[in-house]
């Protein structure tokens, strides 16, 4: 359908100023009178915080305050579940006074409870907060903090924190049916299961059996902008934290939780923010600089270095998988086990939900009959495990992917063509017993796409692959992903529409907060607000993410904040403009977007209807080997997306480029190596990224357009897509190019070598 500014590659509204270097960062602010805060990390794994003397930091000429664990009224916080200490150490010698009402994270948690906080569970945890009158000052007063710690057990491979006799690393909590997957069984922090048929007698009746192990890595963010921001009290006497995120009211919502905070008297607020893909879901510096600015009623500003960044906030889940897939000589699928070991690092933080993720994809949009998966996130010493792009999707892609390719591979047939005879159709049942919301064509239309773009053709009626000499290989995945977060929890978002002028609106305001992480989300939401309200887009202005001035809108994560934000919109439109009709001046309207209902899966037998939309993709990779080195070259990579409707085709090829790009690094050159639970990987010069070397000569974007029927003009979200199956399918074209399976990655050059020369 042909709309007027949907669809339409308008260029973004934050473009000069981000290229002339005049859009602020959290980092570039400066008020009068402001402060430099630095952090005390605790630098090892495992300890128990016996005393903290800051006397002599205290004492050093310039230095304003320091903070400690007896300063912060609640101390604990968490985005699922508030397991994490603000800064560890010894609690109050009383119950702290409350100063009025508190705010529990949306999990419902427990309020101001302190057993454990005095535990140092990973190298980042935070001890101190020093407060100066310049940055060099607080990081020598930093340095003069004596602490006396108890070093504990260190628990750093997930598969040893399950053995009975190891350290427990959390006390239990309290069970919440809000969140069953959140067992606190020993170490174990969530378990999601599908159980359904009977896998063992499938096993024995199949024509082929694929058992694997594969160990999938970690990986840093490394967005540009390190953790930076300022705290101050506003005009109206609030605590403000002006910071880079990925939920302002989140964000709200734990800082007041933590200070022990009527939420109305903590603002946030977010200017531009130099990436994220997950890695600011978690707050990192929020509560510390709002403290700090609340005590001492002056600005705070901390930015933190590189190695404190990449010390300090979570990484995409390592883990350890073992699979048992079947088929009958005809290529059907009989069965699938799996089971799914996930290194959930010092805290909880997404874990649940990101493993459940992992839940619905490791058995990849393909009719199953017979179902069994285990997936664990578990408690180690190591740095948290959270939310990065894909957000569990990448790590079941590859085990998924991975099995269909040994599948099609034993059985003597095309990875397309298993594929197509797989392929869950409109009304099949998922392995979760029920089926994907629409008809699903878009999985059908992009694997045909990018097979056909990398020289798969249809002959006889069969595809048939590229033929390619040695040291060359394609290789070929498929992948989907929930939009929105689901599980039984009520999507909403809110926005607010101001129609301005006489006779005619010269002007409509939008007040959303919905972060722009650098994916261009404000453009796309005045490209929306614009079409809803059939104004040219320069009469669109977007308000700034403000708590102050906003409803929430959620989290810019999960590839929702487009279908999300975008409802939302069109509601408030569609008020603002019945009032400008009754000659309302200025005409204001808000309206809050609730997504179609979902709900939880069934702890045991995985059950459910845990997603009201779905986003799908496919990867066809090319991949070229030098066998003297194994060095690897990418000439094309083609990835499609099914995008619903494309409301910035410009902006969507670069997510598709940038998404493609990223999941290379992920699968071929970021290492994160963590050893007894200390990062070794902690500057970029040992976590090594793709430089313009190392990427794909060519990225081909396909986008594919099926209208979801919930969407805002039929719009699905895709910012996660691009990367979900990329390492699936540069691990298939390793194989051909090599004939090796390499069941761990990254795929490094000594890697892929050693696989050339048998040691892999």
């Amino acid at each position: 359908m042909k709309y007027n500014v949907v669809g339409q590659s308008v260029p973004r509204i934050d473009a000069r100023a981000k290229v002339t270097g005049d859009a602020p960062y959290p980092g570039d602010f400066v008020m009068d009178g402001m402060l430099y805060m630095k952090l005390l990390f605790a630098g090892r794994p495992h300890a128990r915080v016996l005393r903290v003397d800051t006397t002599a930091a205290e004492a050093l000429p310039g230095v304003v305050a320091v903070f400690t664990s007896r300063d912060v009224p609640l101390n604990e916080y968490g985005l699922q579940y508030p397991d994490q200490p603000v800064l560890v150490g010894p609690p109050p010698p009383s119950v702290p006074p409350t100063g009025g009402e508190t705010v529990s994270p949306p999990s419902g948690g427990i309020k101001g409870g302190h057993e454990g906080q005095d535990i140092v569970r990973f190298v980042g945890d935070q001890v101190a907060a020093v407060v100066a009158e310049t940055e060099e000052i607080a990081t020598q007063a930093v340095a003069l903090i004596a602490v006396e710690y108890e070093d504990l057990p260190v628990v750093s491979d997930p598969r040893d924190a399950l053995k009975p006799d190891a350290p427990r690393l959390h006390p239990p909590y309290p069970g919440t049916d809000i969140h069953p997957e959140l067992v606190f069984d020993g170490n174990i922090a969530s378990r999601h299961r599908i159980n359904r048929g009977d896998v063992e007698t499938a096993l024995e009746q199949a024509a082929v059996v694929v058992e694997a192990e594969y160990e999938i890595p970690g990986q840093e963010h490394a967005y540009l902008q390190p953790e930076a921001g300022l705290g101050y009290i506003d005009d109206e006497g609030r605590v403000t934290v002006l910071v880079g995120g990925q939920w302002t009211h989140e964000d709200q919502a734990q800082i007041a939780h933590a200070l022990a905070l009527p939420k109305e008297q903590v603002r946030v607020i977010y200017p531009a923010i130099g990436g994220a893909f997950g890695g600011r879901e978690d707050m990192s510096i929020q509560i510390v600089l709002a403290l700090a600015a609340h005590r001492l009623q002056r600005p705070v500003k901390i930015v933190w270095s590189r190695r404190e960044s990449i010390v300090g906030h979570h990484k995409r889940h390592r883990a350890f998988v073992r699979a048992r897939w079947a088929a009958a000589e005809d290529g059907t699928l009989l069965a699938a086990e799996t089971q799914v070991i996930a290194d959930a690092g010092a805290y909880i933080y997404t874990t649940n939900k990101v493993m459940g993720n992992t839940l619905l994809t490791i058995n990849g949009p393909y009719r199953i009959p017979n179902v069994k998966t285990e997936v664990l996130g578990v408690y180690t010493n190591n740095i948290p495990g959270g939310a990065f792009r894909g957000f569990g999707a990448p790590q079941g892609n590859f085990v998924a992917e991975s099995q269909m390719n040994k599948l099609a591979e034993a059985l003597h047939m095309d990875p397309v063509e298993l594929r197509l005879r797989n392929l869950v159709r409109s009304g099949e049942p998922m392995p979760w017993g029920r089926p994907l919301p629409d008809d699903a064509r878009g999985l059908e239309q992009a694997l045909i796409a990018v097979a056909e773009a990398l020289g798969w053709e249809r002959v006889n009626g069969s595809w048939r692959a590229p033929v390619t000499g040695p040291g060359r290989g394609v290789g070929i995945a498929l992948g989907f992903k929930n939009i929105g977060y689901s599980f039984g929890y009520q999507e909403n978002a809110w926005a607010g529409i101001e129609l301005r002028g006489e006779g005619d609106i010269e002007e409509a305001i939008v007040y959303a907060a919905s972060s722009d992480v650098g994916q261009g989300t404000r453009t796309v939401i005045c490209q929306m607000a614009a079409e809803a309200l059939a104004l040219p887009f320069e009469k669109v202005r977007l308000e700034a993410m403000d708590t102050a001035i906003t409803g929430s809108a959620g989290s810019c994560s999960a590839s929702r904040m487009t279908f999300m934000i975008g409802n939302a919109l069109r509601g408030a439109a569609a008020a603002a403009l019945e009032k400008w009709r009754a000659e309302e001046r200025p005409a204001k309207a808000e309206y809050t977007y609730l997504a179609p209902k979902t709900t939880k899966i069934d702890p045991q037998t995985g059950s459910g209807d845990p997603n009201f939309a779905y986003g799908y993709v496919a990867i066809a990779a090319e991949v070229v080997v030098d066998p003297l080195t194994g060095e690897c070259t990418y000439p094309k990579i083609a990835c499609a997306n099914d995008v619903g409707q494309a409301i910035n085709p410009r902006l969507l090829e670069g997510q598709i480029e940038g998404g493609v790009v990223q999941a290379l690094g992920w699968a071929t050159t970021e290492n994160f190596i963590q050893r007894d639970g200390y990062p070794l990987t902690t500057t970029f010069s040992t976590y090594l990224m793709p430089t313009i070397e190392d990427i794909p000569q060519r990225v081909i974007p396909i986008i594919i357009e099926n209208a979801e029927q919930n969407g805002p003009w039929g719009a699905r979200g895709m910012a996660e897509m691009p990367f979900i199956a990329v390492a699936s399918a540069v691990h298939h074209a390793l194989r051909n190019a090599t004939g090796v399976w390499y069941n761990r990655f990254p795929f490094t050059v000594e890697r892929v070598l050693r696989g050339l020369k048998g040691k892999e």
